[in-house]
């Protein structure tokens, strides 16, 4: 077996679109919320989002094909691309056909299908573009980026709700850990930030209200009232170990477990119960060598919403039992708001940064505690701290959980 490690971030993200402005935002808690404006009417229940901002595309691919490539694939190559060049290679070196590329994207090109829809209420069916289906769908994410880097091995989406990117991950360091390839561009992109998705998630009452930036995205927080929507992508490269040493990689750290259960409970509620979710961790632990007393830290799932920051609370006792109150939880969400297929990749880099920098963000905007989330969410600010193994969790409409156990070189 393989082990194996990150040695490049790249992030796309409403908190900075390079791994040092991301890495700086988490330091200085940077809540990156933005009013909507325009992309809803002023009638409309929901205020913010998490919107990229800055973005250029074709300063990473030229206007033609920027202008075949939906938004959500567009952050993929970005993102991929930046994390190439943190790394600093393009392993030539090993053969094409064992570098990977496996993302997570929970909707894809939405608007796209919106935009051609109209077109086609408006003109006719024979105006909708020739290129809507291949710039529509998920696997574009993947098969953009294995076009702008010529990674020929194993390459596909896994759509599994926002539990999307964590399931690429996991699936990234299995391919890695037992022979099948040698490195991976790993990740997850979205972008849906549009007033038909606001709506979407709003008619089932998944989002929050607010309109104060500080106090939109409050996960954990007693008066939470929903979560906020985000857009954007990470890439993280997985890379096998003894390449990584050998080529005297930057090594951020390591992933080394990795669990992934089910609810089987309802469509969109997570079980009150945790089980599942507590298993996912428990398996994770497991198959990276530790114990639940080794884990110091969890990036949670932590949407703000009620029933997910109650229940996600519940499983992180269960798994951890008189362990779960010396963790120390936060949540990349009060920062960002929910990126849905892409949030795990993006919370993932968070850990990777937290555990090579020493360091754990806060979780922004946190004033009222809840009674039922009585865990250490790391409300009071940034902590400077030695951080050797971590879980970052992702749960997902369906049931889905997913977990990967990320450590510091050489923690055992």
């Amino acid at each position: 077996m393989s082990r194996v490690v990150i040695t490049g971030i790249g992030v796309i993200s409403p908190i900075g679109n390079s791994v040092s402005e991301f890495s700086q935002s988490l330091k200085d808690g940077t809540i990156g919320f933005s009013y909507l404006g325009d992309v809803v009417g002023e009638n409309f229940d929901v205020k913010v989002a998490g919107i990229v901002k800055d973005f250029v595309p074709e300063n990473y691919m030229d206007k033609k094909e920027a202008r075949r490539t939906d938004r959500f694939a567009q952050f993929a190559v970005a993102a991929s691309k930046d994390a190439l060049k943190d790394c600093g290679t393009d392993f030539s070196d090993i053969d094409k056909f064992r570098r990977g590329v496996m993302f997570g994207v929970g909707i894809g090109g939405l608007q796209l299908t919106l935009d051609e829809h109209t077109k086609m209420t408006e003109k006719g069916s024979n105006r909708i573009s020739a290129l809507y289906v291949p710039m529509m769908i998920g696997n574009m994410a993947s098969g953009a980026v294995a076009m702008q880097t010529g990674f020929c091995g194993d390459n596909y989406i896994i759509s599994s709700a926002c539990a999307s990117s964590t399931h690429a991950l996991g699936e990234a360091f299995r391919k890695i850990k037992d022979g099948y390839l040698d490195v991976v561009i790993a990740g997850g992109a979205e972008s849906v930030v549009n007033e038909f998705t606001l709506a979407a998630f709003n008619n089932m009452k998944a989002l929050s209200h607010s309109s104060d930036l500080e106090r939109a995205s409050i996960p954990f927080d007693k008066e939470r009232d929903g979560f906020v929507l985000g857009e954007g992508a990470a890439a993280l490269i997985l890379e096998e170990y003894e390449h990584a040493v050998k080529r005297g990689a930057k090594i951020y750290a390591e992933i080394a477990g990795y669990g992934a259960t089910d609810d089987s409970y309802h469509i969109t509620a997570p079980s009150p119960t945790g089980e599942a979710a507590a298993r996912a961790m428990e398996n994770a632990v497991k198959e990276a060598g530790l114990s639940p007393a080794d884990i110091d830290y969890i990036n949670a799932h932590g949407t703000s919403t009620g029933l997910n920051d109650k229940s996600e609370t519940t499983a992180l006792k269960i798994a951890f039992g008189e362990h779960a109150s010396k963790l120390k939880v936060n949540s990349t969400k009060s920062l960002m708001g929910h990126l849905l297929g892409a949030a795990g990749a993006v919370e993932a880099a968070a850990v990777a940064i937290e555990i090579k920098e020493g360091f754990l963000h806060k979780t922004a905007g946190f004033r009222v505690t809840d009674p039922e989330c009585d865990l250490n969410y790391c409300t009071e600010g940034t902590i400077q701290t030695e951080v050797n193994a971590a879980l970052s969790n992702s749960l997902g409409f369906g049931g889905h959980n997913a977990c990967i156990c990320i450590k510091k070189v050489g923690s055992e």
